[in-house]
């Protein structure tokens, strides 16, 4: 979809620009340095009328690796049935190695998700023909050991040129699919989907996050986010 294609490649621009300090030590971009596989996603399954599930930003072994958000490398490949080349960021963490799709580590809430898309729907193109996913921040965030920090934990100060960076390419994201609902994956995602639609007629909602961080999403994510996009009337 060549309106999402053009979205990504403004916003990957934009990020570029910002700079970060402590307790940031490391930033990975993988709208650059996996831009392959994100465009192959991009091409094959934005549809026009999707419900847009927005999660919060890449995990190390998830998109960090993939390019895909929720990108477990498995689920990828199989599931999606995407590949592609990845590069390497600028800077690299020796505890966060970028080894895309040779990478082992699982991605445990894309596990969860793509595995519950898999048995809800069968196939890929039949959950995208009502669902599309995206990520609200496209970057990832270490500190000097490696441990990973969540876009809600920068200083305010930090966060303030990031969220609107952020906010505008969701919104033009959610315009270009005429989305008929925008669904945040836990609640930092909630709330940035609600202040970035503001003034649109675009209805929000939410659903647990797959984190195994969450312990409520240890008790059996997939039941009960299905539960919610039911409720919501989604499903």
């Amino acid at each position: 979809m060549k309106e999402l294609i053009a979205i990504s490649r403004r916003l990957c621009a934009a990020v570029q620009t910002l700079t970060f300090s402590a307790p940031v030590a490391v930033v990975y971009n993988p709208l650059d340095y996996a831009r392959e596989p994100h465009e192959t996603w991009l091409r094959r399954y934005a549809k026009k009328g999707a419900v847009l599930l927005v999660g919060m930003n890449p995990g190390p072994f998830g998109m960090a690796q993939t390019g895909v958000p929720f990108g477990d490398v498995t689920a990828v490949r199989e599931f999606l049935s995407i590949e592609g080349r990845v590069g390497r960021p600028d800077r690299e963490h020796s505890k966060r190695p970028v080894d895309g799709f040779a990478c082992r580590r699982r991605e445990v809430s894309g596990t969860r998700l793509w595995g519950w898309a898999k048995e809800r729907f069968g196939d890929a193109d039949t959950f995208f023909s009502t669902f599309f996913v995206a990520n609200y921040c496209p970057l990832v965030f270490m500190g000097d050991t490696g441990a990973n920090i969540t876009p809600d934990k920068l200083p305010a100060g930090q966060q303030a040129a990031l969220f609107d960076i952020c906010d505008r390419a969701l919104r033009d994201t959610a315009v270009a699919l005429a989305s008929p609902m925008v669904v945040g994956v836990g609640g930092f995602a909630t709330r940035a989907c609600e202040r970035a639609l503001a003034g649109l007629p675009v209805p929000t909602g939410t659903v647990l996050h797959p984190s195994p961080a969450s312990p409520a999403a240890n008790r059996g994510w997939a039941h009960q986010a299905e539960a919610q996009l039911k409720k919501m009337g989604v499903l």
